[in-house]
């Protein structure tokens, strides 16, 4: 069994004086609830001090400067108190006190139906309630002769991998990079950084206390997801620099035959009894199809291709895209640039963050490691508002009077909200703020982080924001519709990947034979997003129909859905079967019920032009419409009533 970091923390010897500072970084809502489990006493949850609201990276609950030094004189008391007599706890809070303590936090109800989700994901008792465990007596030769194959070793790869070695399951994971990471070892832009919560993107069973920014850089997630393929013993077995090419079933045998290659071009056969494609949807880059593209005789580079030899001081540099990727990248070289031009298709919805490039201070690293149980009720309180909470804001109300600029209420309070956030930082240049105010209902697209540097990249005098459609690239210009010729040195493609073609470019032939590719066409799709019809033991993590829009983390989303991958192998193991398959009718109603619920939210309104949520019929394909609750709830263990078992 892997050491797991224990929620109560590490024993605290600092003195009076360093904890009193340490104090002066935490959140104080989050305090409070630490000193309820130091001290036994819950008066605190029924006192005159508690949170006046939740919002999201919001942590101090509108707490007012008073009633924050109040408690962090109340709490250097408990916390010498609990230092003194050896660090030692009393009973933990009773489950209706734990109710309690979460109602507190996020300053309402908390529902029953969510009760259990937040517990598991706190792990409040230290148990990792997702960790794997037989339900029947399995041989270990049965174990041994079972193998399995997960392709991709990133973040969701790793989990499973994870999940295989505690199970004792053989596996071998294959991997086209060197290295572990999957975006965040491909992607190494300036600027690059995750968009959730650090302290909530990380694996629930292995965080992390020691981030040292919010919203980390993507070399601080890469050296995250290195550790955890040291600690869980996993790297011995992936195959590094390996892409699997193809797939095929054999229906005598209930194998698959994987056909991989390693970058120096060798080529040879895996057999396995389960595949998992932990493949990711944004891996493949995706080039605009612009005439004269490859007339460009400078240097043009895709964001997750990025070439760090490409000297950009003083260079005329075109990047073209205004999604997540160029709001990165913008701010990270508009000072560095001689001139920077931005060529935007669609403007982007910003939400405001002013946390989104701030450090992690001492103090609240310290209270991550020292203070009981606080790391996993700031887990909670970063969860809880970017849950299910906006959920509501992303349907579409049929009623609603106004169906040309917003869905239902909530949905327009957004819309005010972020068109003010854009009016009062550009709002004394019209000429920009019509540009950068989008022209589609609110959260319709992906929905950026913003802590002001991309209205000020862009109102500086050395950057331009270009609108005017662009009509070719020629060898030292960026052409538009209207004639104007933009002369660069260097272009940047800030035009995202190929995230409707799944599994792509390999070919998977499944039973009957099958093919993947043509059996999806332009509309993917999967019972739960994991298991395809004609195609025994293959499942998907982060497969059609589970990107995450509306709240939450892919973390926790691929832990729904290795949890279940993982109950399906079992189910397998523990019967003496040799196949599992989701049978037609199951995954014919599931995506009945998934496209109905699609075109009840934000991302189908007719306003919405062009979205790489959407295939090239318009149809959204990516996303899951789902309440997280709902999709825990689905996937805690397969019914196998869903499936064909052989």
């Amino acid at each position: 069994m892997t050491e797991r970091i224990h929620p109560a923390g590490a024993p605290i010897e600092d003195d009076d004086a360093a904890i009193a500072a340490a104090l002066e970084d935490v959140s104080i809502p989050t305090l409070m609830l630490s000193m309820i489990h130091m001290s036994g006493d819950a008066s605190l949850l029924r006192g005159p001090i508690r949170p006046a609201g939740i919002f999201l990276n919001e942590v101090q609950g509108f707490l007012s400067e008073e009633d924050k030094a109040a408690v962090r004189a109340r709490a250097l008391e408990v916390i010498q108190a609990y230092r003194d007599r050896g660090c030692r706890l009393p009973p933990p809070p009773s489950p209706e006190t734990v109710h309690e303590m979460m109602n507190f936090l996020v300053a309402g109800d908390v529902p029953a139906e969510y009760v259990p989700m937040m517990l598991e994901e706190m792990e409040l008792d230290g148990q990792d309630l997702r960790e794997f465990h037989w339900d029947r007596e399995v041989s270990e030769a049965a174990k041994q002769a079972f193998h399995v194959v997960v392709i991709g070793c990133g973040m969701s790869g790793l989990l499973a991998a994870i999940r295989l070695e505690e199970a004792r399951i053989p596996y071998t994971v294959v991997e086209k990079n060197p290295s572990v990471g999957g975006t965040w070892f491909e992607n190494t832009y300036p600027g690059c950084r995750v968009d959730v919560g650090n302290h909530f993107y990380c694996y629930s069973f292995e965080p992390n206390p020691e981030w040292s920014e919010f919203f980390a850089q993507r070399q601080e997630l890469q050296a995250y997801f290195e550790r955890c393929l040291e600690k869980y013993g996993i790297r011995e077995k992936v195959r590094f620099d390996t892409e699997v090419v193809a797939a095929v079933y054999d229906e005598r045998s209930h194998r698959w035959s994987l056909r991989i290659r390693q970058r120096e071009g060798g080529e040879e056969t895996l057999v396995a009894n389960a595949v998992v494609s932990a493949v990711g949807q944004l891996n493949r880059p995706k080039l605009p199809d612009i005439p004269g593209r490859d007339r460009f005789r400078g240097p043009s580079l895709h964001s997750a291709r990025w070439q760090h030899d490409v000297d950009l001081k003083g260079k005329r540099i075109a990047v073209i895209g205004t999604g997540a990727s160029a709001f990165q990248i913008v701010p990270a070289i508009a000072e560095e640039a001689g001139r920077l031009t931005v060529f935007q298709r669609s403007a982007s919805w910003m939400f405001p963050n002013p946390h989104y490039h701030e450090k992690v201070a001492p103090g609240k690293q310290w209270a991550l490691k020292h203070l009981p149980y606080y790391a996993r009720w700031y887990r909670f309180l970063l969860f809880w508002p970017g849950c299910d909470g906006g959920y509501e804001a992303m349907k579409v109300d049929p009623e609603w009077p106004h169906p040309e600029r917003s869905t239902c209420a909530m949905n327009e309070a957004a819309r005010v909200t972020f068109t003010q956030y854009l009016e009062d930082q550009v709002g004394d240049d019209p000429e920009l703020l019509a540009k950068v105010v989008p022209d589609y209902v609110c959260l319709g697209k992906r929905v950026l982080q913003d802590n002001g540097s991309w209205l000020t990249a862009l109102k500086r005098d050395d950057v331009e924001l270009v609108t005017d459609p662009i009509r070719e690239i020629r060898e030292d210009a960026v052409v538009c519709e209207s004639g104007a010729a933009y002369p660069v040195d260097v272009i940047v493609y800030a035009t995202g990947f190929h995230a409707n073609r799944f599994l792509w470019p390999m070919e998977i032939v499944g039973r009957g034979g099958v093919k993947l590719r043509e059996q999806w066409g332009d509309d993917p799709s999967a019972y739960l997003g994991i298991a395809v019809p004609n195609f025994p033991n293959l499942f998907c993590i982060y497969g059609p129909g589970t990107n995450l829009a509306h709240g939450g983390s892919l973390i926790f989303h691929s832990e729904c859905q290795v949890r279940y991958i993982m109950g399906c192998l079992k189910a397998l193991l523990e019967s003496g079967r040799s196949a599992i398959e989701c049978r037609q009718s199951v995954h014919d109603e599931y995506d009945r019920r998934l496209q109905k619920a699609l075109e009840g939210m934000v991302w189908s309104h007719p306003s919405i032009r062009s979205s790489w949520y959407r295939n090239e019929r318009g149809r959204v394909t990516v996303l899951s419409p789902w309440r997280l609750v709902d999709y825990w709830r689905w996937t805690q263990r397969p019914d196998l009533e869903d499936f064909r078992l052989v």
